[in-house]
């Protein structure tokens, strides 16, 4: 079965609201995504791939969307139950169990990259399946290899992508990509330095990289990204990074 480790859903459960990473995702997702929602009537979501739920509860309460929660993993659905999600489908997003054009809009964040690779293929089809015609998709996945660390082992990251696959993925698929962009770029040297340097120098044990910090660090970290969610937000785009941020609307 393909998925996340089991073990990081208790991590991310933990930090998921305040964590600096999380937050700044969340502001570059809405600051891309939200041009695309002018004079659109948004009544039903997909979230494929919910993890732990807390940004299908999320858009429910900020946005009154209501939200379709989806996960392959049990222990993912576990904590969103938990969380308050109504109603949770355990599912695997290369096989989802809904009709052709049942949702206006379909977000997946971080979920393709646990899939083997062809996998995306399948994943990019059935999103654009379950859309209606002009819905909306909007994917968030890890970028380049060479950014890939102890964390990425620890969750069972099995791929990452160039923009390029990414946007040829979605395009196969039917969705016009109307914006791709790398993200988490002004930290990628610091990144590069203590992934390609210092873990293979001192060879930490796998492990996962979402904890609490001390509240100055995680506004030292946050900084950047926010930073980033307006460059973004102004329609400027990023050459690399260590995300990705696909918006793309059904043909």
């Amino acid at each position: 079965m393909s998925g996340m480790n089991p073990a990081e859903f208790a991590n991310i459960a933990q930090c998921e609201r305040d964590f600096w990473w999380y937050r700044g995702m969340r502001a570059i997702l809405f600051r891309l995504l939200d041009p695309y929602l002018s004079g659109r009537e948004i009544s039903r979501v997909l979230e494929a791939g919910c993890g732990t739920g807390f940004l299908s509860l999320l858009l429910e309460k900020e946005r009154r969307w209501p939200v379709t929660a989806v996960d392959i993993s049990g222990e993912g659905l576990r904590h969103a139950r938990a969380m308050g999600v109504r109603e949770p489908v355990q599912a695997d997003v290369r096989h989802l169990p809904f009709g052709c054009g049942a949702f206006d809009l379909a977000l997946s964040m971080d979920v393709l990259v646990h899939l083997p690779r062809g996998g995306e293929c399948e994943a990019a089809r059935e999103m654009a399946r379950v859309l209606r015609p002009g819905g909306l998709v909007a994917v968030r996945a890890a970028a380049l290899d060479l950014f890939r660390s102890r964390h990425s082992e620890f969750v069972s990251e099995r791929q990452r992508f160039t923009r390029r696959r990414l946007c040829e993925t979605f395009t196969a698929a039917g969705i016009r990509v109307a914006r791709c962009t790398y993200a988490n770029a002004l930290l990628s040297p610091a990144a590069l330095a203590k992934f390609r340097l210092w873990e293979p120098l001192l060879r930490p044990p796998v492990s996962s990289g979402v904890a609490p910090l001390a509240p100055w660090m995680d506004r030292l970290l946050h900084a950047p990204l926010a930073w980033e969610a307006a460059w973004i937000g102004a329609g400027r785009n990023f050459p690399a990074g260590q995300s990705l941020f696909l918006i793309g609307e059904k043909s």
